[in-house]
């Protein structure tokens, strides 16, 4: 699957382990990193239900984006990266044509 980011700032984090250390210590780094892998290694959105992490569509004013567990309440945040957005006949997510994600953010939105 193709990876977007939502800003250069964030994909060089992403993408520079020293950085990704720095800002959120080791584990959560690690995490974040085989988080990032799954999304790139998948062909689909669907492929990833079944793998570590919980990838979950997100509801109320985040409706439309998907988080995947980090470590604690940190969640990788993002949504399909097609525009406009692949939906079922009933208005869901049609998670077999997501072949893009755009990262969004790594925050613990339960605070």
């Amino acid at each position: 699957m193709d990876i977007l980011f939502s800003s250069d700032k964030l994909r060089e984090l992403c993408n520079d382990t020293k950085k990704l250390t720095k800002s959120y210590g080791s584990n959560q780094a690690k995490k974040l990193r085989r988080r990032l892998d799954d999304l790139q290694a998948a062909a689909i959105l669907e492929d990833c239900r079944s793998l570590p992490g919980r990838c979950h569509e997100l509801k109320g004013d985040r409706a439309g984006q998907l988080a995947m567990d980090l470590d604690g309440g940190f969640r990788l945040v993002f949504e399909p990266g097609e525009n406009p957005m692949p939906r079922k006949e009933d208005g869901g997510l049609d998670w077999s044509r997501v072949t893009s994600v755009r990262i969004l953010e790594i925050e613990d939105y339960h605070d």
